[in-house]
């Protein structure tokens, strides 16, 4: 099984943390060249020394997300060409759908779907060029299964998901290939958010909260960011060449449909 990515240039969003970094650091031991990119340029740096090398040399972008204008400038100064596009960006608050604004839709679509689109016509003619794409987008397992209390996120991933799925129907002639991995629950900073803020909302205890996270999950425990990198980087590798378009859950079979 060929999963050797030297020769590989990979651009990782949201790379200074959780998941983003794992598979920055999984990709840098597999053989790949990162662009680590995020809006924080002193942890990007910080990432960028910790990053296992065998002689590539890896770099940073900074850009903020919620600036379309920050990105696209960002991009200018990105190096081609780019093999591997990791699309992960932070998720949108919690709430019920019926409290949501519409600023609210507005700014994670433009989080999400913008910024991945926009990410997406910047890399894909030096993909088409080097006969070498993997696009893979970090969603939510929400996509297959709403989540209760996640309202805007739950639209947005859905979309999202909608937009991969076209996307590799297009792009699946030049040998890209698009899929989404979908984590569960997962030992981030996002979820230790979301839990800190039911525990101020409902009285409950930080424990109690976690375990019923837990208690969800078949496997009784929530994944570790390098399990979800693990999926990730398998479906960037060569190995993984005749996967497109799908969905892959990680969330140790918590989701209750196929």
């Amino acid at each position: 099984m060929n999963l050797d990515l030297s020769g590989k240039r990979a651009l990782v969003c949201g790379s200074t943390a959780g998941i983003g970094k794992a598979i920055a650091m999984e990709l840098a031991n597999m053989g790949a060249e990162i662009v680590l990119i995020a809006r924080n340029e002193e942890k990007l740096k910080t990432v960028l020394n910790e990053l296992p090398t065998s002689g590539q040399q890896h770099s940073f972008l900074s850009a903020d997300f919620s600036d379309l204008e920050s990105l696209q400038k960002a991009l200018l100064k990105l190096k081609r060409p780019i093999h591997i596009l990791i699309n992960n960006t932070g998720g949108p608050p919690g709430g019920p759908i019926t409290e949501a604004g519409l600023d609210e839709f507005q700014y994670a679509f433009s989080m999400h779907l913008m910024c991945n689109h926009l990410l997406v016509q910047h890399v894909k003619d030096s993909m088409i060029d080097e006969g070498y794409g993997r696009i893979i987008n970090i969603i939510s397992t929400s996509v297959k299964q709403p989540l209760n209390g996640l309202g805007v996120s739950n639209t947005v991933r859905g979309a999202v998901a909608n937009w991969s799925k076209t996307m590799a129907n297009e792009l699946g002639k030049y040998g890209i290939t698009v899929n989404n991995v979908l984590p569960g629950a997962t030992a981030t900073e996002r979820l230790s958010s979301i839990i800190e803020n039911k525990a101020q909302k409902t009285g409950q205890d930080i424990s109690s909260i976690q375990k019923s996270f837990e208690n969800q999950v078949p496997m009784g425990r929530v994944a570790e960011p390098e399990e979800i990198a693990a999926a990730a980087c398998f479906l960037a590798s060569p190995a993984a060449s005749y996967i497109n378009g799908i969905n892959v859950p990680v969330d140790g079979g918590r989701t209750g449909c196929l």
